[in-house]
């Protein structure tokens, strides 16, 4: 139905300054100046790219004063023509324009369907597509200028440069088939298992899935301890606001209690979990079992003890349980005296810093939400931030690992079939060959209006 014209509004829900009201297709035009009527003496036909101020009208009735521009095709953001209309911010409002243009023959757009309009007029390639929606919900510096690099075609220029090795190495066999009397089998698969398996190995580090998933999600960090040890102030202090419940009372925390904060550019997750103590009461022994799988969960571990008593036989199990494991140990009540410090510590978790702070006082927790950042920072020279190109990368290097132990071990004939299947992967991620209902899952996940 590419060639029908949609409608939506392209702005936030509620209350605002400003609602645009968005078409696209080829019927924009003629629906445009059937709604708005260009004040003055305005001469039709529109300027193309050009404001112009009028009244959004439903016969002779004045709905709204606005400011319309016709974008006609190809400069626009779908190829197509594209009209919008810039009311006045309001629920009613915009839908009532909406409905108008509905009436004279627009079809309501669905979620994406500009955008996916965009990436089937050849605009932009699949992925440039998703870094539109990656823009949109970008949360923090990180994430967006992610989003950025790869809107500006980051992802697709590394991945369109992988295809063409590949195509260099599908030409290779084609050739030692169709000419076996100038190309022997032995001399095709000397070139191509150390290039199948270089490019295997170029694809693989450009996969990072822990860095493309807290592009996405954010880091998540889970604050566990003993009970009273201030984890809840901890968590307090760090967010900067009373999320979690304080008392003197030791199993106040009996559940999960989240937050999140920006530092340094990226969104970090923070997750305070009951204390971690042997008990009989059922609700505990819950909040126990929930605070050990959310350790398991999370990107980073922060293992909290109280600075003011010497470490007991739960601590030491607490530390035997985080060895191997991306965490660091956080000292609280730093504000009372001292039992224990980072000499300490240190010896029962060898690999893991150890700060010292205290909830009560800010600026203690600085070492501490450096640490948070940098577990957070992501290469701004990843190729890769989407989940799903690093899945299709990923199955593009085992392919391409198949193919060089094909041809080494059976034929270079048969090792094609593996490189075609590499192919294809890697054309999923720039859309160049692609299933509808991959399209459809992309673009389902954008707003309507966009």
């Amino acid at each position: 139905m590419i060639n029908d014209t949609i409608a939506a509004i392209a702005t936030a829900p509620g209350q605002g300054g400003v609602a645009i009201v968005r078409l696209s297709g080829p019927e924009a035009e003629a629906i445009l100046l059937r709604v708005f009527r260009p004040a003055g003496k305005q001469a039709l036909p529109l300027t193309s790219h050009m404001l112009v101020y009028g009244h959004v009208m439903d016969g002779e009735h004045r709905i709204d004063e606005c400011m319309a521009v016709l974008m006609r095709a190809p400069r626009s953001y779908t190829r197509e023509d594209v009209a919008e209309l810039q009311l006045h911010g309001g629920a009613y409002l915009s839908q009532r324009v909406l409905a108008l243009c509905l009436r004279e023959g627009a079809r309501l757009a669905e979620p994406g369907e500009f955008t996916r309009r965009a990436f089937l007029n050849g605009r932009i390639d699949l992925s440039q597509a998703e870094a539109v929606m990656a823009l949109i919900a970008a949360q923090g510096e990180q994430s967006h200028r992610a989003a950025m690099r790869q809107l500006d075609g980051g992802a697709s220029g590394f991945i369109r440069k992988a295809a063409d090795t590949l195509y260099e190495l599908q030409a290779g066999v084609a050739a030692c088939i169709d000419y076996p009397e100038e190309i022997s089998e032995e001399e095709a698969a000397s070139d191509l298992i150390p290039r199948a398996a270089a490019l295997a190995d170029e694809l693989d580090a450009a996969c990072d899935e822990r860095s493309a998933r807290i592009l996405q999600s954010g880091l998540r960090v889970a604050l566990c301890g003993q009970p009273n040890v201030g984890k809840s102030s901890l968590l307090n202090a760090l967010l900067g606001e009373e999320r979690a419940i304080v008392t003197p009372i030791p199993g106040t925390t009996r559940d999960m209690v989240t937050g999140e904060v920006l530092l340094g550019g990226s969104v970090v997750h923070l997750t305070d979990t009951a204390g971690l103590h042997a008990t009989d009461d059922p609700v505990e022994q819950l909040g126990v079992q929930r605070a050990r799988r959310a350790m398991e969960e999370a990107d980073v571990v922060l293992a909290v003890l109280d600075a003011s008593r010497a470490p007991d036989g739960d601590d030491h199990a607490l530390l035997a349980a985080l060895a191997g494991r991306n965490c660091a140990v956080v000292l609280n009540k730093a504000d009372l005296p001292a039992a224990i410090g980072p000499k300490d510590v240190a010896p029962l978790l060898p690999d893991a810093p150890v700060m010292v702070v205290s909830a009560a006082d800010a600026g203690s927790l600085a070492p501490l939400k450096q640490y948070l950042a940098e577990q957070a920072a992501v290469s701004d020279r990843l190729a890769l931030t989407q989940p799903r190109h690093v899945e299709a990368a990923r199955r593009a290097a085992r392919h391409l690992r198949q193919a060089a132990e094909t041809a080494g071990m059976l034929s270079v004939d048969m090792a094609s079939i593996d490189l075609q299947s590499a192919q294809l992967a890697l054309a999923e991620i720039t859309g160049d060959e692609v299933e509808e209902r991959l399209l459809d899952r992309v673009f389902g996940m954008f707003c309507v209006g966009k």
